[in-house]
């Protein structure tokens, strides 16, 4: 086995980790070991991490549903809406040239890595409760179930416009650029659901499983993927996904945000450096 795949291997357990311990990043770090670590072409890599941060983020969200941290409703609303944005982004995606591709991808990356560094704002009144704890107290209970019904499900005063709106327009980032936007669908569940952080996190997992398979599809018209090295490093991912929800609720949430944003930042900046060039006319 090449080195650079061993190495890879090696990274896709990071992948796993965060997926299951945030409920997004996977994506935002596989692009580009599959690119710069395994030499996969952009547009390829974009494809297979559909694939990978989708079938990791399906065996996530089993493990936290067993804990009670997924709705299941709220999840499938916002992930058929995303579905429909994903298919379209990764068809119009496979026609789009890879540098093009990647400069998009690291513009995610920037605003992904500014967003978990700055923190998210204070929450709106009906996730106020949720908000202020999301270990599941009393009180944040009682604030979920206002939101959600006392299932956790969406009850009919929450603007589902603006959640299938924002599913979609998540979905069509997915599609296009291979990110499965947790860190999009994460503020958006805890904002416009009310469900506390924990539960959002679950949730965000079923939502980015179901974009990121429609995102697939899309590029399966054009795209041909090296499945061996794809099921390995899915492999690996899924295996550090594990650790990840072990460790969920273990880690300072807001010490491991800002650290891990520093850290998409600065690969962020790499993408740009590596990329705009090829953009410039010779």
């Amino acid at each position: 086995m090449e080195p650079a795949i061993i190495v890879g291997l090696a990274l896709a357990v990071l992948v796993g980790v965060s997926l299951g311990l945030l409920g997004g990043g996977g994506s935002i770090l596989t692009v580009p070991i599959l690119t710069y670590v395994i030499g996969m072409d952009s547009r390829e890599a974009i494809a297979a991490s559909l694939f990978i941060v989708g079938a990791t983020s399906a065996v996530s969200v089993l493990a936290h549903a067993r804990a009670g941290r997924v709705r299941w409703r709220t999840g499938l609303i916002f992930g058929a809406a995303g579905m429909a944005g994903a298919f379209a982004g990764g068809i119009a995606g496979g026609y789009i040239p890879g540098p093009v591709l990647m400069v998009l991808f690291a513009g995610m990356m920037v605003a992904t890595a500014t967003a978990m560094i700055r923190g998210r704002r204070a929450k709106a009144p009906v996730a106020a409760g949720a908000g202020a704890d999301s270990h599941g107290s009393g009180s944040a209970t009682a604030e979920a179930g206002a939101a959600t019904g006392i299932d956790g499900e969406a009850r009919p005063g929450l603007p589902m416009r603006r959640i299938v709106l924002d599913g979609f327009l998540v979905g069509l980032a997915t599609g296009l650029v291979g990110a499965g936007g947790g860190f999009l669908i994460v503020p958006a569940l805890t904002l416009l659901g009310g469900l506390p952080m924990a539960i959002a996190v679950g949730t965000s997992l079923l939502v980015i499983a179901m974009k990121s398979a429609a995102g697939l599809a899309g590029y399966l018209f054009s795209v041909q993927l090296d499945w061996p090295i794809v099921l390995g490093f899915t492999a690996a991912a899924v295996a550090g996904s594990f650790l990840g929800v072990r460790l969920a609720g273990l880690v300072p949430e807001r010490a491991l945000r800002r650290g891990f944003g520093f850290f998409v930042l600065a690969m962020g900046a790499f993408v740009l450096v590596q990329e705009l060039p090829k953009l410039i006319p010779t």
